[in-house]
């Protein structure tokens, strides 16, 4: 029973069809300046200034009155039918989850502008259909908001361009097939432990199982399972499948329909386990070697290190309390003349909205849209194995993010609430916000008279996703020129192969590298989209491309040579229709987005460069062509940059529920480049961030977040008539003379010593106020990629 307890919790906390059932809710952490409650405090805190934003947050989830309000209205309508998800079986209709419909960006911009008044509130409502024989599970749109007379709950098609509001739920019966799964495996036991060296679910380090390919037909799944050691000490289970796997094929809802099929060993297929069980019975059958766990896979080593790791790393501190003001009622940040709102949604995470610079629009919105990892490998799990995060809610994974290590001690924390199934859950410090100086300046120069030198701080935005086996990191950085660079961070245990040794010779190194006994590494793409809906100086824009070409050209000037000049120049072209662009080689070309009616004071059309920004190099975009998994599903995925033109009715490139119906996904992004003028029109670029992941035995036992970055820069070009962080920066000019160095600072500066607590430095997380989380076990059910059969 115990093991059996053990089992049932490691895979039924992830399953994607259980998303109502959340923790209870957590009261929001109070902001008390830059400093958290939870850090012991002796400093008396200054009276903050009240700070308001000049608009509400439209974008804004839904607040807890608005919730409770919206819960009652729901349950009582008998159009939706629901159940209580505590008393639901899988033959009723239960709410999943909830959260607000944002508004269409028309009504948005005239209420901006003040032609309108607020747009009206809408909740976007999921429900599981389970009453009828093809359960679905169902996208409605209630309101107005709060519950009215005219409130109503109306089918949402209008964001999905397949003209549907649904998906078939293709396991719906999950509770009853997790059991059958589990009977099935206890009668090959003797199969298990003579191979495996232990018995399914046993306790406490005995196998698990994750799916790798699965196929979805009509109500029919198979789905090829693979073997994982248990791992009762750490988290390392990643790093520890093993060479045995069975098919498992199911037919309807009917326990009858469901079998094992196949077991796959050694690069064998047998028919059933009895086939294999006989096997094993003869002479010279090859046993592989067994993945264990040991101090290989632990992250963290507690003894003595080199001389200086005894020593404590020099750190930033904020002496001077936080340069930003935030309206944390709104969520509305200002610095150095920026000025934004930022909104979490429960599948997406972070976004960002209505970003001016010096007042005038930047962007619109920039946010995450979809996260992607495809693998590759000759196994069926890592042959076949790709997931699409935002179905597990990468918004609701965002963690309590730990000071001094996550952000700096001095960060502001933010929390951000999220609403499913009748219940609430508020992630305490899920966002940090803070400015930081970089170790190297943001412009210097030396002439015999002078030295003149900048210091170049920023403004980061930052949150941590944990999915499964990687945390991401995601961060909007702004830098005081006006350039906002979007980027991604990874870091965790790699989703590992077995290393089968009698297939070594002839598969060695062709999907990744040996990195242990019994372990290799599979090559996989991350790919992450992001919309960019860019509002430079104003709502009519044109993408530009800026060509670095080379050229011959006669000069009247040039009488020495006799043969014209070789040289380049620029050549801009405009792309006149929606498009895919990949990044240039050699970076042969500039990609700026301009505004035809506003220049600068020389006449120049004002504009935002997009470019790769810091990392490992520029961002990727799906290796794969035509992915036998995600089918339609992410034709965003196959090209590094997006431009389209914008409608209310296309405002997200992706949908979770995409998952199910790859064929005919809810959202076919392909659909977007629907080859439609976009010169001097409203553009919406999406792009991708991500990287080739190769690992290594360097992965081993985590993946560095250094090795992994990527990024995005959307950076003035001619938009200003000068640098704009001319006004901002600190810094100073050296006056260099034959007797004395004379020095003139700009800007402020510390003039005198400052008193520090222990905890400014490195903060008590002895008193770190964070709730208990259970980590998403990415179990065999989030591994459903449907595939045709």
């Amino acid at each position: 029973m115990a093991s059996f307890a053990k089992f049932w919790i490691a895979i039924s906390a992830s399953a994607v069809f259980l998303w109502f059932a959340f923790l209870a809710s957590a009261p929001f952490l109070r902001h008390v300046d830059s400093y958290l409650e939870f850090l012991a405090s002796t400093r008396e805190v200054p009276e903050i200034t009240p700070f308001q934003a000049p608009y509400r947050n439209v974008w804004a989830d839904l607040s807890q009155q608005e919730t409770d309000d919206l819960l009652g209205f729901l349950f009582d309508s008998p159009e939706l039918n629901l159940t209580e998800a505590s008393q639901a079986t899988s033959r009723d209709n239960t709410l999943m989850q909830l959260g607000v419909l944002q508004p269409n960006k028309t009504d948005i911009l005239c209420y901006l502008n003040g032609s309108a008044g607020l747009p009206e509130r809408w909740a976007h409502v999921v429900v599981a259909q389970g009453v009828t024989e093809d359960a679905c599970i169902v996208n409605y749109m209630v309101g107005p908001l709060p519950p009215n007379a005219l409130t109503e709950i109306r089918p949402l098609k209008y964001i999905f361009n397949s003209g549907r509001n649904h998906v078939i739920n293709p396991v719906p019966d999950q509770e009853d097939l997790l059991m059958w799964i589990i009977g099935e495996l206890q009668g090959v036991s003797d199969i298990t432990q003579k191979m495996l060296g232990t018995d399914v679910f046993a306790s406490p380090d005995g196998l698990d199982i994750r799916a790798g390919a699965v196929y979805i037909g009509n109500r029919t799944l198979s789905a090829w399972f693979q073997f994982y050691r248990q791992d009762s000490s750490s988290d390392a289970g990643w790093l520890l499948p093993q060479g045995l796997y069975f098919k498992l094929q199911t037919a309807t809802r009917d326990a009858a329909n469901w079998k094992i099929s196949q077991w796959y060993y050694n690069g064998l297929v047998y028919e059933s386990a009895s086939e294999l069980r006989e096997a094993l019975k003869r002479p010279g059958f090859l046993l592989n070697p067994l993945n264990l766990n040991g101090p290989w896979t632990d992250t963290e080593d507690f003894g003595e290190g080199p001389p200086g790791r005894e020593l404590p790393p020099p750190t930033m501190i904020q002496p001077s309390g936080p340069r930003f003001k935030i309206d944390h009622q709104q969520n509305f940040i200002s610095w150095m003349g920026f000025e934004f709102f930022i909104s979490t949604s429960q599948e997406r995470g972070l976004s960002l909205h209505n970003i001016r610079f010096d007042s005038d629009t930047v962007i619109f919105e920039v946010g995450l849209q979809e996260a992607l990892a495809h693998y590759a490998g000759d196994d069926p799990a890592q042959g076949a194995l790709a997931f699409v995060d935002t179905l597990d809610n990468m918004g609701f994974h965002m963690r309590n993010l730990v000071p001094g290590y996550d952000c700096p001690a001095y960060a502001t924390y933010l929390s951000a609430s999220y609403h499913n199934g009748g219940a609430s859950l508020t992630r305490k410090n899920s966002i940090c916000v803070f400015e930081y100086t970089a170790d190297h300046a943001l412009r210097r120069h030396t002439s015999d008279e002078h030295v003149s030198i900048s210091r170049n701080t920023y403004l980061v935005v930052r949150s941590v996703s944990t999915m499964g086996n990687y945390d991401f990191t995601i961060e909007y950085i702004f830098y005081l020129d006006g350039t906002i660079e979007v980027k991604l961070r990874a870091s965790g245990f790699i989703w590992a192969a077995f290393h089968t040794p009698t297939l070594e010779s002839a598969k060695r190194n062709e999907y990744g590298y040996r990195v242990h006994e019994a372990l290799a590494t599979s090559m996989h793409d991350h790919v992450l989209n992001f919309k960019a809906d860019l509002d430079v100086a104003g709502t009519s824009n044109t993408f530009v491309r800026v060509g670095i070409q080379p050229a011959t050209v006669e000069y009247p000037w040039d009488e020495e040579i006799t043969t014209p000049r070789n040289t380049m120049h620029l050549v801009e072209r405009a792309v006149e229709k929606e498009a895919g662009i990949n990044w240039p080689a050699k970076s042969g070309e500039m990609y700026v987005v301009i505004n035809d009616n506003s220049t600068n004071s020389w006449g120049e059309k004002r504009g935002y460069r997009i470019t790769p920004g810091t990392g490992m190099g520029n961002p990727i975009h799906l290796s794969i062509l035509n992915s036998t998994a995600l089918r339609k599903s992410a034709e965003w995925a196959y090209k590094d940059l997006w431009l389209v033109k914008q409608k209310d009715t296309e405002p997200r490139s992706a949908e979770p529920l995409n998952y199910y119906v790859p064929q005919d996904p809810l959202v076919d992004f392909a659909k977007f480049v629907d080859d439609e003028d976009v010169v001097d029109e409203d553009l919406v670029i999406y792009f991708n961030l991500g990287s080739h992941h190769i690992p290594h035995s360097g992965d081993i036992p985590n993946t560095l977040m250094h090795t992994s970055a990527s990024s995005v820069m959307f950076t003035p070009f001619n938009f200003h008539d000068r640098d704009a962080s001319r006004r901002r920066v600190q810094g100073v000019k050296l006056e260099l003379g034959d007797e004395e160095t004379q020095a003139r600072y700009f800007g402020g500066r510390h003039l005198e010593g400052v008193n520090l607590k222990e905890t400014d430095l490195e903060p008590d997380l002895l008193k770190y106020g964070s709730e208990r989380q259970i980590a998403r076990n990415m179990s065999w059910i989030y591994n459903l990629i449907p595939r045709e059969n």
